[in-house]
């Protein structure tokens, strides 16, 4: 059965070991958000989307910035680092993999959500919408 810390996570991992270093790594980045992440957390954790998020929510070997699990949404901001130091690929084949796990991957640069929070949110909010038909 899993455990009440790795559901919090909303993911059981093989390696014990591995998943213990991306949980570290998802609090130590959740303690120091770069701007446009703490931007768009203090909208996505007031539910202005209609739904719940998670912030640094580990996926298999990745940490997606944001996740809307009921909606199989992943919100990212170009240009962080989402794994382990020596496990960092391009934007492009972390999309392609959270993609393949069943995930919709939605990108936003920092100056998209720094510049224009309601732009980011209505885009967020218009895929919620046209997935509940």
């Amino acid at each position: 059965m899993m455990s009440e810390e790795k559901r919090q996570f909303g993911y059981e991992m093989a390696d014990p070991i591995l998943y213990e270093k991306l949980k570290e790594f998802a609090i130590e980045n959740r303690k120091k958000p770069t701007e446009a992440e703490g931007v768009l957390w203090e909208y996505l954790k007031g539910k202005q989307t209609g739904y719940s998020f998670r912030r640094q929510h580990i996926i298999g070997t990745f940490i997606a910035d944001f996740a809307c699990l009921s909606r199989k949404l992943i919100v990212e901001i170009d240009g962080g680092y989402h794994q382990l130091p020596d496990q960092q690929i391009s934007d492009e084949q972390r999309t392609e993999w959270i993609e393949n796990k069943g995930f919709y991957v939605m990108r936003f640069t920092n100056e998209e959500v720094i510049g224009n929070i309601e732009a980011v949110l209505n885009k967020i909010k218009q895929y919620i919408i046209n997935e509940r038909i």
